[in-house]
């Protein structure tokens, strides 16, 4: 596992979140509905499923707007509810769930393959399109939009695997240095997960050596060379992340603190995903520093 961690400062998520904003729904023929708008402001509408794209245009007070599709996107804390949902506009682009009253069946936005590019021509070069919408963290966010980005995968995890969305976030954090690290910029490996015997696992890609710090039973630590997982997608890293805790037998004693989040931390500690002495203190701080218990769910 990756064992440093250097501090940075968070802005919090939810403060891009601020706005007056609430949307009103209606269903609408077909697979579409439409949105009538009540705001004591206005919403801005985005280019992408997050508050750090582009604004494409205001959407006023009491305007109708119709919606076609949802995304997965960052996740918000709005007037109506809390949710990653981002919801397509007919003229592609996008508002936050968050601020939809009604909860209409959207189905999920396809998003078609690129075209083969063109043959090379004299003509004026054209513009490139949209930023895609991130589908987790990347190694090039700040801090805010990480930890925005990576809590739809970590609730995923916990609706899946029971591991506290806390404890996955604040694993994350840690082990990637905020996604910083060459291990998961490159590899969108964000928890330090290793290959044993050159074989990846179910959910990995491949393997590759990395330096990395490990630690004696004394507590001397020192660098050394590891074979770590390589994934093709942030979402995978997360899957394989909270199956491997669920599944091992050596975490098994941390599931009877699922609603503990610092006990379940010490609890795995103890099944030695990490050989840092400090690890549990490092993550009940992270926890309890940037409130990451907020996000855990209530199943």
């Amino acid at each position: 596992m990756l064992r440093s961690f250097k501090q940075y400062v968070l802005v919090p998520a939810l403060a891009l979140a601020a706005t007056a904003t609430t949307l009103v729904v209606t269903t609408a023929p077909a697979d579409a509905a439409v949105v009538s708008v009540r705001v004591s402001g206005t919403l801005a509408a985005r280019s992408g499923a997050a508050n750090w794209f582009a604004q494409t245009r205001q959407i006023k007070n009491k305007q109708k707007v119709t919606v076609t599709c949802k995304v997965t996107g960052q996740y918000l804390r709005g007037k109506v509810r809390r949710t990653a949902q981002w919801d397509r506009t007919a003229i592609g682009d996008f508002i936050s769930h968050a601020y939809v009253s009604g909860n209409p069946k959207l189905p999920t936005c396809v998003i078609a393959p690129p075209a083969p590019a063109p043959a090379p021509t004299t003509a004026a070069p054209v513009a490139p399109p949209a930023a895609a919408v991130p589908m987790g963290p990347t190694g090039t966010m700040t801090n805010a939009q990480f930890l925005a980005a990576s809590i739809p995968a970590a609730q995923q995890s916990q609706r899946d695997t029971r591991v506290p969305t806390s404890v996955t976030l604040a694993q994350a954090i840690l082990e990637s240095g905020w996604g910083r690290s060459s291990l998961s910029a490159n590899d969108r490996n964000f928890f330090g997960m290793k290959c044993f015997n050159n074989a990846p696992g179910a959910y990995a890609s491949g393997c590759k050596s990395y330096s990395t710090q490990e630690c004696t039973a004394a507590g001397l630590c020192g660098t050394t060379v590891a074979t770590f997982r390589t994934y093709a997608t942030a979402a995978a890293s997360f899957t394989d992340h909270g199956m491997a805790l669920k599944n091992l037998s050596r975490y098994a004693a941390a599931f009877n603190y699922v609603n503990d989040p610092n006990q379940f931390v010490a609890e795995v500690h103890k099944g030695g995903y990490a050989t840092d002495p400090l690890y549990t203190t490092k993550l009940v701080a992270l926890m309890q520093k940037y409130n990451l218990y907020q996000y855990d769910l209530a199943l």
